[in-house]
């Protein structure tokens, strides 16, 4: 980003500061009614609206703060720090305030709804608009959507509230595969439609500005999705072809949900000025995720697949598929009844998770591409209250080149904090 730009964006960004600041000063009325899903396991929650269930509806299934009328201002927090050793090398202790965002919601009139999101984020390092959307519901069973939207790819994308989850980085096959948190202009629908036996299905479906060229051309030397979000992927495609998303979800009481997604479009700036230069390239990312309960046991984990076209001339370089996986395990093992905290638990688990960015065999030798990583995080959490948490956790990552030779070893401490406002 340029520095003017930077300029640009900061002052904007004040100026939604200062529109909150003036929302938070009206005295506060009532209590949003939606539900939260922020719950750790057994907690007791209020019964959430219809339309407000699992993935689909977690954007509002937020504690906003009543403000002013019809609007209603909340947020939330995450700080973190970190210690790190990277083949015997460390820079000590890192702290940071890694995000800082702000939802705004208004019932604009009847079966209408809007809802928007500032990040910031690395303090005040990159300030974004990440979602700003529109519902007109004209049925629970449909629901027209216009504006800023995250594409259901996965479950994660949709769902990334850092006070929902127990581990203080993000799933690498979320961020690194999948390019979340990854949000688009563009329009669609969504609904819910009941089933027999208690369960419902919902769907999602939309066009949206793709992903660019970055996508192959970056500082990363490999594939990498998310570095094909554009600085101006707000104001225009890069190339004329919309994408489309859709994700389809089974949910049932008790059972949890199970969700297919499936993201597709052109990447590439194959047309310019109406003239075709280039060949058009796609990609395509599918994935499956779940949120399901084993007893006492909370089980959430996803994986994607990505394929697409790349120049022949970085076939190998520049992987055509890509892959990983993440799977978290936690479980309630205290809950402590101190200071007057009643909904206060203790919990522990860990998490498993594998990348990798060239799938594939070099044609000169037929010896496996490698270049992925793996990685354990077990952790404990401390919620005092439900949509607050305390976060400890021990990360040890490998890493391997793309001819399988180790490139780095890490292992290291993290400690998190995250709540909603």
């Amino acid at each position: 980003m340029t520095h003017s730009a930077s300029r640009q964006v900061q002052s904007r960004g004040c100026t939604v500061v200062t529109l909150v600041a003036a929302l938070v000063a009206t005295p506060a009325h009532a209590q949003s009614d939606t539900a939260r899903t922020d719950r750790p396991p057994g907690a007791a929650v209020a019964r959430p609206a219809r339309d407000t269930l699992g993935v689909q509806g977690s954007i509002y299934t937020r504690p906003f703060i009543a403000g002013a009328g019809r609007t209603s201002i909340g947020g939330y927090a995450e700080v973190n720090t970190n210690y790190f050793v990277e083949d015997g090398l460390t820079e000590g202790f890192s702290m940071e305030l890694r995000r800082f965002n702000i939802f705004l919601f208004s019932a604009v009139g009847p079966r209408l709804r809007f809802i928007s999101e500032l990040e910031f984020e690395h303090g005040t390092a990159e300030i974004a608009l990440e979602t700003a959307l529109l519902d007109f519901q004209l049925d629970p069973a449909l629901v027209l959507r216009a504006g800023i939207i995250l594409p259901p790819i996965g479950a994660f994308n949709q769902n990334h509230d850092s006070p929902r989850w127990d581990f203080v980085d993000r799933p690498l096959v979320s961020t690194r595969i999948i390019p979340s948190t990854l949000s688009e202009v563009g329009f669609g629908a969504y609904g819910r439609v009941p089933l027999r036996g208690g369960a419902t299905l919902t769907y999602d479906a939309y066009l949206t500005n793709g992903l660019g060229d970055g996508v192959v051309l970056n500082a990363e030397g490999r594939t990498m999705l998310a570095a094909g979000k554009r600085e101006d992927q707000f104001a225009g495609d890069n190339n004329g072809v919309p994408a489309f998303s859709a994700r389809v979800a089974l949910q049932r009481r008790g059972l949890g949900e199970f969700g297919l997604s499936h993201y597709r479009g052109a990447y590439n700036s194959f047309r310019v000025d109406g003239v075709q230069v280039d060949a058009k390239r796609g990609l395509a990312i599918s994935a499956l995720d779940v949120t399901t309960s084993l007893g006492p046991v909370s089980v959430r984990g996803e994986v994607a697949s990505v394929r697409l076209d790349t120049p022949p001339a970085l076939s190998e370089l520049f992987g055509s598929r890509q892959w990983g996986a993440h799977l978290d395990v936690m479980t309630a093992v205290w809950r402590p009844r101190l200071f007057g905290l009643r909904e206060a638990v203790v919990s522990a688990g860990a998490r498993a998770e594998y990348v990798d960015f060239n799938v594939g065999s070099f044609s000169s030798t037929d010896r496996p591409i490698r270049d992925d990583v793996v990685a354990v995080v077990p952790g404990l959490t401390f919620r005092p209250v439900p949509g607050t948490v305390f976060k400890l956790n021990y990360r040890r990552q490998w890493t391997r080149d793309l001819l399988g030779n180790p490139a780095a070893r890490l292992g290291g401490y993290q400690v998190g904090v995250a709540t909603y406002f």
